[in-house]
């Protein structure tokens, strides 16, 4: 992951940008043959899911991956950063290449080990008010059983969740057999199948988390085939109806995307756009729907009916 390009004084070259974060580059990598220069964290995880150059699509692997010039490197080095615990009071900017140095040294840094000042000689965070060693383990037991207590909660919610929901699925299946079976005596009941399929539609899509999405570089706009297979099995987990799951799974892909997606360069274009979208997060993906009965706000270049899959390396975080 780089560093926000925020916390820099002045202007920073884009050339020390890396394309997947979007941060100025950390430990920096370079592919040899088209020359793109990534974060070694951001391109290592990308490499996970896709063997190919994020910005040209050209075919890279791990082993190809060489260490940045080092005119690049000292472009980096020479940069003024400020340091991570400017939230907490320190107002040092530093060279990059002295950054590490500094925070092991700073006085700000909330996780600083200080010894006790109740006189016990153990070392303990500043933020932590167990005065000895006893009470800190007191504290340590408890929260770990409460921990376990919280966990044991949530799993007989979860159990109780799915239950509830594939009882209700099997409900609407047979409403919907039976609609069709007589569908041919009343023809207004076509409409009234739509409305029952809508209103699933969006019973589902609000039984998800919204989601933000921190590195909108990270998208992985041509999931191959075992991908897509993990994610539709997590949209089949959540609930999502039956009648829209292959649909969505076909909008995952750049291929079936609307014209303001369909490249990398018009994806950079309305990068500004994104924060607009409404996107509820697959669970345990790092991936969004980003349906299009939420987003009737955005341009017709901007949304699919019924809506669009978003895949990222990283970056995916609930609101």
């Amino acid at each position: 992951m780089g560093y926000d390009v925020t916390r820099f004084q002045g202007d920073v070259d884009e050339d020390l940008i890396c394309p997947i974060c979007s941060g100025v580059l950390e430990e920096p990598v370079q592919a040899p043959h088209c020359e793109h220069a990534f974060c070694n964290a951001c391109i290592t995880q990308w490499f996970s899911q896709q063997q190919t150059c994020p910005v040209d699509r050209s075919v890279v692997t791990v082993a190809h991956l060489r260490p940045v010039p080092r005119i690049m490197r000292n472009m980096l080095s020479k940069l003024q950063i400020a340091c991570d615990n400017a939230v907490f009071g320190c107002s040092a900017v530093v060279r990059l290449d002295n950054l590490m140095s500094h925070l092991s040294d700073c006085e700000h840094n909330p996780k600083r080990p200080v010894t006790c000042e109740q006189g016990c000689g153990a070392w303990r965070c500043p933020k932590m008010s167990c005065p000895t060693i006893t009470a800190l383990s007191t504290c340590a037991q408890w929260y770990s059983s409460s921990r376990h207590a919280s966990q044991s909660w949530r799993r007989r919610q979860l159990n109780t969740n799915t239950s509830w929901r594939s009882r209700q699925k099997r409900d609407i299946q047979l409403l919907k057999a039976y609609m069709r079976a007589i569908r041919s005596v009343n023809p207004n009941l076509q409409n009234l199948e739509e409305t029952i399929e809508y209103n699933e539609i969006l019973e589902w899509v609000n039984s998800l988390q919204p989601a933000r999405v921190t590195r909108w570089g990270g998208m992985i706009s041509t999931p191959d085939a075992v991908l897509q297979a993990v994610i539709k099995r997590s949209l089949v987990e959540s609930g999502c109806p039956a009648s829209i799951v292959n649909e969505l799974i076909e909008n995952a892909h750049e291929r079936s995307w609307p014209q303001g997606l369909a490249t990398l360069e018009t994806r950079q274009m309305n990068r500004r756009y994104y924060e607009n979208y409404v996107a509820k997060r697959i669970p345990g993906k790092q991936a969004v729907v980003v349906m299009a009965c939420e987003n009737q706000h955005m341009g017709d270049d901007m949304v699919q009916e019924p809506g669009l899959v978003m895949i990222f390396a990283h970056g995916v975080e609930e609101i």
